[in-house]
């Protein structure tokens, strides 16, 4: 039996966060999100302590880099790890962490103006 990741193709804005996962396009997917130019993915992260470059490389992979990732990293505020922001500024990508609460309203906000914007954003209970 193969799985396939999961994947919902499209933008959409984040309808809500919390339980354990998030609500978007009228669908629920419980844990942690990637919502890149591309679409949404599952994103296999639940601790801050793990994002590491390579954990969020699927940004880089975008045929369109979107401008801005916010990283949620859960209830409260992480900072990024230096290798992280520097991976970032290599590709002239901007990163801001905030809580995910805020970086999911910050990614709607965003979104709506129409910007290039991504979110990565680990899921809260």
């Amino acid at each position: 039996m193969e799985l396939k990741e999961a994947h919902f193709p499209g933008t959409v804005p984040i309808d809500s966060y919390g339980g354990g996962g998030f609500r978007f396009a009228g669908m629920s997917h419980r844990g942690s999100i990637m919502a890149l130019p591309s679409g949404v993915y599952a994103w296999d992260i639940d601790d801050p302590g793990a994002l590491t470059p390579n954990a969020l490389s699927r940004v880089f992979q975008e045929a369109a880099l979107p401008q801005l990732l916010l990283v949620g990293t859960g209830r409260t505020l992480t900072p990024a790890p230096m290798a992280v922001r520097l991976a970032f500024k290599q590709r002239l990508v901007g990163l801001e962490t905030m809580d995910t609460g805020a970086a999911a309203r910050t990614y709607n906000v965003l979104l709506a103006e129409g910007r290039l914007v991504g979110a990565a954003l680990i899921a809260v209970e």
